[in-house]
């Protein structure tokens, strides 16, 4: 029975909860002032009003280490207010109930308030938890329609931030949406607010949307970058700072690390990995999340706090020949070499991280026969599954990678949509990637139902939807989202690419540089000044691109480097000049006059094979499969170790199995201009009769054979998604190198072959005329080989 007394309403301690036993409690109006402070200037909490422009939200400030509150005063959220030795605290009550619900008291830790909630939510909400939206890529556009309707129709909470780094446009169109989703909250269906999560943004060298040059947040090197710094306290400095700047634009899950061990160098995805290294790779895996899942100043989760999503269980690096699990063409990854435990060694090393991410391809032993159970992908196959839930008990969120309940089903074709739902809930997974209709979801709770009915499942389909609530909202109360899910403006634009942030991105960059070779010292010591009044030859290159799901191949051309990043350092920089067809394709470069340049510096990319969406290493039209490859001319698999028969392959109606081989058959790389520019650039020099040290910048997303280029260039610098300014501080010696290779880079192709793509540490290094193997953790400093 409650007590009114003016704005106020007293009433008995809350039963359960033993920090409340004999306390008293207060609800106050969440139109009320800011609560009465004691004589010590902080026993009670303060409310202020807050608005970005477009939304307006209460922020209240608990006293001590109580939690920071936001709440919309709109919403219907009131206060529940608690005295505990003469400090006032506040709690939101979200349900309207007027007493303090275990899910909405912050001293509970965040298991038992999902666990609480979760018996609370409707099944409709429960099936929109397990979805993950299709990718957003415009925050600028605010809250749109189709949000609105997957938010209110289908209960999806989980979204997908893939726009711009822009502060002001993250913000509101976050604080929009999480007023929108208050707004819907009622007695029947509680409140959920939205978790934004966010594929890696801060690549310095990616290109894209959120991964390009901008001064829009730190710029750090890509997960390969950072393991070429070999320093586990870099990883530690991005994780902390990058995790702020998420929080900051509303992001409170990461979906990263991408920890697949990168064991065949020619594989798409290589750049994203922190190489081919066990130790290195289990090491920074773990540091990564540890660091994205604390805030500083506390022992564990805060303000600062992001959801850390290890993927892609259980390693989708060793896809056969190289080929990419986006698309049919690599949907197979094959284990010739018997290593899944190696690729499975960072994963179950951070089995403290909020979520996993499962992978997109089949697995195969080297007979081709399923690696585990199941001829199917990761999110089908029971076996990799039962490995991560049952043998190392993970109960954590398991989410699919986008796409595999649709054109992604890899061994799961047959089945019908609503089938394939119900299939990967069978395995262990509670969330579907890239899907915001909840009624595919719905239909496998009836075919869970039914299934248990039929004694075909132990558990009934309420309990098992109840479970999968209970660890994604796990993931919603742990970053603090059901207290404080608003962003004051203000706040975020100091945070997001502040100056400390900023700085310490492009130390990591010049950290991870690797040099390679540096033939009489050309890369040594010196001060800006030493090159204030210089010239610089940059050559010009070109890539054909490839067609892809997205669309028609794009022909792109330039300057090898960034012009005005060189120009950051020299004085000047000359280029080729170009002729060009009537379709604007280049036909024709002719050098400059290189009397007056002081330093060549050829930028080169790795060689361009497509990219995951691109079917690389199949050609449709042609009916042929062929060869990914790690040099820019032609190459074509005749070599021994070239298998005549695949070891993956589709099972035909007449019961044999497709052969996927590429023997006899050519490579197509899209970017073989850049060893032209090289080799214009070496003829240009010779032609000038000057000693001109000729440079090659390496932007390298994989290993490459060096062998097309490294006798005739001075120095080669190599960098993992890092700036061009980055690379050309290292190239002119600015900055000492200190990184070092997280990935060999080999001799040849014919090594390639003879490599298995589960086997870590097993390709042949190229060797220089130094006599300098480029092994995994090779490096030159300016005075030789690093220690």
């Amino acid at each position: 029975m409650r007590t009114t007394t003016g704005r106020r309403t007293t009433r008995p301690a809350v039963a359960g909860t033993a920090l409340l036993a004999g306390l008293a409690l207060a609800l106050a109006g969440c139109s009320g002032g800011d609560a009465d402070e004691g004589d010590d200037g902080g026993s009670a909490f303060t409310t202020r009003e807050v608005t970005d422009g477009t939304t307006t939200f209460t922020v209240v400030e608990n006293p001590g280490d109580g939690p920071t509150l936001s709440y919309s005063p709109d919403s219907g959220v009131e206060l529940l207010t608690e005295e505990v030795d003469g400090v006032e605290y506040a709690f939101k009550d979200m349900n309207g109930s007027g007493d303090l619900d275990v899910w909405e008291d912050w001293r509970e830790d965040p298991r038992t308030r999902a666990a609480a909630l979760a018996e609370e939510l409707t099944t409709e909400q429960i099936a929109g938890l397990m979805l993950f939206s299709s990718h957003e890529r415009s925050p600028a556009d605010g809250l749109t329609d189709a949000q609105r309707e997957y938010l209110s129709e289908s209960h999806l909470r989980n979204v997908l931030n893939a726009g711009p780094n822009d502060v002001d446009a993250n913000v509101t169109w976050s604080n929009a949406m999480q007023a929108y989703v208050e707004s819907l909250a009622s007695a029947d269906e509680p409140y959920v607010p939205v978790n934004f999560s966010s594929d890696p943004r801060t690549a310095a060298q990616l290109g894209g949307a959120y991964n390009a040059d901008g001064a829009d947040i730190s710029r750090w090197p890509e997960h390969l970058g950072l393991a070429a710094t070999f320093d586990p306290a870099t990883v530690d400095d991005f994780a902390t700072m990058v995790s702020a700047e998420y929080r900051a634009l509303g992001i409170t899950t990461a979906l990263s690390p991408q920890i697949d061990l990168a064991t065949d160098p020619r594989w798409l995805r290589v750049n994203g990995t922190f190489g081919e290294n066990v130790a290195l790779n289990t090491e920074l895996a773990a540091g990564y999340v540890a660091g994205f899942q604390s805030s500083p100043g506390t022992d564990g989760w805060g303000a600062e706090s992001v959801n850390a999503m290890i993927k892609h269980w259980a390693g989708d690096g060793p896809g056969e020949g190289g080929r990419e699990g986006h698309t049919n063409a690599g949907k197979y990854g094959v284990y010739p070499g018997g290593a899944f435990d190696d690729h499975a060694a960072a994963f179950l090393a951070s089995l403290d991280s909020a979520a996993t991410m499962t992978a997109y391809s089949i697995a195969l032993d080297g007979d081709g026969e399923p690696l585990f159970v199941d001829r199917r992908g990761s999110a089908y196959d029971t076996g990799r599954m039962a490995l991560l839930r049952d043998d190392h008990g993970y109960d954590g969120v398991v989410v699919t990678d986008w796409g595999v309940t649709g054109n992604m089903a890899w061994g799961a074709e047959d089945l019908t949509e609503a089938e394939r739902h119900f299939a990967i809930l069978r395995t262990g997974h509670d969330m579907f990637g890239g899907n915001n209709d909840a009624g595919p979801v719905l239909e496998a709770y009836d075919l869970w139902q039914a299934a248990h009915e039929a004694g075909e499942v132990g558990v009934d389909a309420d309990t098992r939807f109840r479970q999968t609530g209970t660890r994604v909202l796990t993931m919603l109360f742990q970053p603090g989202l059901y207290e404080d899910p608003y962003l004051d403006l203000d706040a975020s634009r100091e945070v997001v690419a502040s100056r400390d942030k900023v700085t310490a991105g492009y130390q990591a960059q010049l950290d991870s540089v690797v040099l390679l070779k540096n033939d009489g010292g050309t890369v040594a010591q010196a001060d800006a000044g030493d090159w204030a009044d210089a010239t610089a030859y940059v050559p010009r290159t070109s890539n054909t691109g490839f067609a892809s799901v997205w669309g028609e191949a794009e022909y792109t051309e330039g300057p090898s480097l960034d012009v005005e990043s060189v120009e950051q350092v020299v004085a000047e920089v000359v280029t080729d000049e170009a002729e060009t067809d009537a379709d604007g394709v280049v036909t024709a470069y002719t050098a400059p006059d290189l009397s007056d340049v002081d330093v060549v510096l050829v930028g080169m990319s790795s060689p361009d094979n497509g990219n995951n969406f691109s079917s690389a290493g199949r050609d449709a039209d042609a009916d042929e499969w062929y060869p990914l490859s790690l040099q820019y001319r032609p190459y074509t698999a005749d070599g021994e170790h070239v298998r005549e028969v695949s070891i993956s392959g589709d099972l035909l109606d007449d019961g044999t199995r497709e052969n996927r081989s590429y023997r006899g058959n050519t490579s197509r790389i899209a970017n073989e201009a850049d060893l032209d520019a090289f080799e214009r650039a070496v003829a240009a020099v010779e032609a000038s009769g000057r000693d001109i040290p000729v440079i090659v910048v390496l932007k390298a997303d994989n290993p490459t054979v060096p062998a097309e280029f490294e006798p005739r260039a001075d120095a080669v610098v190599v960098g993992f998604g890092t700036s061009d300014q980055a690379l050309t501080e290292v190239a002119l010696g600015l900055h000492e190198p200190r990184g070092r290779l997280p990935i060999a880079f080999p001799a040849s192709m014919a090594a390639v072959e003879a490599q298995l793509e589960d086997v870590p540490e097993d390709t042949e290094p190229y060797v220089d005329a130094a006599g300098n193997a480029y092994a995994f953790g090779f490096g030159l400093g300016w005075s030789g080989p690093l220690d």
